[in-house]
């Protein structure tokens, strides 16, 4: 019935198909919940049970086994931020390069034989006002057999007039186990899952390498600084690298969630709990001996992490977040 290889979500992905079948599906959807969760699997899991052989989204078959990010599906538009800023630009939605016309012409098209159309708008908060004005229209009236799933972890951060027109869903972080299946799956040690699980915080953000490693880095560098470290010599983990290909903003965001990760670390420690940051817990052991100010931590960490969506500048935040910390 489902994608075997999706981890978690059978509740909403089980009403989602059964709406879509009994046609009460709203054509305006925002999807919401931690980012990494897989919203954006679910999403597209809808687009792609329908070019499935067996329209079961089986799992196995040429349709299930295309992926949606690298290959075009005949119903499925993706939109996702664009650039170093990563905002989602009012000519992407007007005239995007790959579909003539824009979005609102190829949502009213006449989707493919036994299909519906599909638009997917990630990190949906990086929609400027513009762009959200074109799409006021198509949202509050979609076209007949078009669905616009609109993704993101910042709600708060969305343009209001868009947020009043669609049917929120959330979704609850994954389990332990399900994180647990979802490494195993892509070749995680059984050994290496405790400290995995704990660093992913219920998302699957870091099941690649490279991204748990930066992860890690950034543990240290944060454990560092609330052991003394200047602030300009542990920093170099924390500051956005330029040449990535992800937005600065979004670099930034990792980083403070590495800080929510430690400081929640901290207070199990204080509370008489083991700690399951394994590498770091002598040291974490220490610091909770000392009168580091968690509080106020997660307190600017969180504004931080807020402000963000307003491209301010992430090495300021990092010296005001260091100040609080100060033991």
């Amino acid at each position: 019935m489902f994608d075997k290889s999706l981890r978690g979500h059978s509740e909403i992905r089980s009403r989602l198909l059964s709406r879509l079948t009994s046609n009460r599906l709203s054509g305006s959807l925002l999807f919401s919940g931690l980012e990494g969760i897989g919203k954006r699997r679910v999403a597209f899991e809808l687009a792609q049970r329908e070019i499935c052989f067996s329209k079961s989204a089986c799992g196995k078959c040429e349709g299930c086994k295309a992926d949606p990010l690298k290959n075009e599906f005949p119903n499925l538009l993706r939109i996702a931020p664009e650039g170093k800023a990563g905002l989602i630009k009012v000519d992407t939605i007007r005239e995007d390069a790959l579909v003539e016309g824009g979005v609102i012409r190829w949502a009213f098209q006449a989707p493919p034989p036994g299909c519906h159309r599909w638009v997917v708008i990630e990190d949906a908060h990086r929609l400027g006002k513009s762009s959200a004005n074109i799409l006021l229209k198509p949202l509050e009236e979609p076209p007949q057999g078009t669905f616009f799933i609109l993704l993101t972890h910042r709600p708060d951060s969305m343009v209001p007039t868009i947020l009043s027109r669609l049917e929120r869903i959330s979704f609850a972080p994954l389990n332990p186990e399900e994180t647990r299946l979802a490494a195993l799956d892509n070749g995680w040690d059984e050994q290496e899952l405790d400290e995995w699980v704990a660093i992913s915080n219920g998302t699957l953000k870091y099941l690649r390498r490279e991204a748990f490693e930066k992860a890690c880095s950034q543990i240290d560098a944060w454990v560092s600084l609330l052991e003394g470290t200047p602030l300009n010599e542990a920093s170099d983990s924390l500051l956005p690298d330029k040449s990535s290909e992800l937005a600065q903003s979004q670099q930034a965001a990792l980083a403070l969630e590495q800080l929510l990760v430690v400081l929640g670390e901290l207070a199990h420690i204080r509370n008489g709990l083991q700690g399951k940051l394994k590498r770091w817990t002598p040291r974490l052991v220490s610091l909770a001996q000392k009168p580091i100010n968690t509080k106020d931590g997660f307190k600017y960490a969180l504004e931080s992490m807020r402000a963000l969506s307003r491209n301010v500048a992430f090495d300021s935040a990092l010296r005001k977040i260091a100040l609080a910390l100060d033991t």
